[in-house]
């Protein structure tokens, strides 16, 4: 047995000799390796070769079809090994990147509940605020006024800065 295009091993009928024109040497309708039929016709349909095997019609005996096959499959190995690096290469990226996000995710949490915290403690001291007495109601609505006074200016700022 012989090696086959992906190095697996061929059947002995698949080694037989071929003859181009499709039937027993010198039968009617037999070729001859270049496609011409007794007569003068050209026999299509061939290949690119002009027979059935390519090393047998470049003239060339069966190891150097192996060889080419060998050379074609090694070609094609290499290739698949080039992407298979690409594909690790880019999944690792993909990885990293995945990581990174994850912390900057992780920082943002860590960074609300800061907030959160804040807020609900303003939000404590503001409802005492308002529960107490009259006269912290008058700090309360100068305070509130002064805040409101503070946004406009700076609503006005910013915008007057992206212009």
């Amino acid at each position: 047995m012989s090696r086959g295009p992906l190095g697996t091993r061929s059947p002995a009928w698949a080694r037989r000799p071929v003859v181009p024109g499709g039937g027993r040497p010198g039968a009617a309708g037999a070729s001859d390796r270049s496609g011409h039929v007794p007569g003068g016709f050209v026999r299509r349909g061939l290949g690119a070769f002009g027979g059935a095997n390519p090393g047998e019609a470049a003239g060339q005996g069966p190891g150097a079809v192996e060889d080419v096959l060998d050379a074609e499959n090694q070609r094609m190995a290499d290739s698949l090994a080039s992407k298979v690096t690409r594909l690790k290469s880019l999944a690792l990226d993909i990885d990293k990147d995945a990581e990174e996000q994850n912390r900057y995710l992780d920082g943002m949490d860590s960074d609300f509940l800061s907030v959160t915290g804040l807020l609900s403690g303003s939000v404590k001291r503001f409802s005492t605020m308002t529960r107490s007495g009259r006269e912290n109601r008058k700090l309360l609505c100068s305070v509130s006024a002064g805040l409101i006074v503070v946004f406009f200016i700076l609503y006005y700022l910013v915008s007057r800065a992206g212009t």
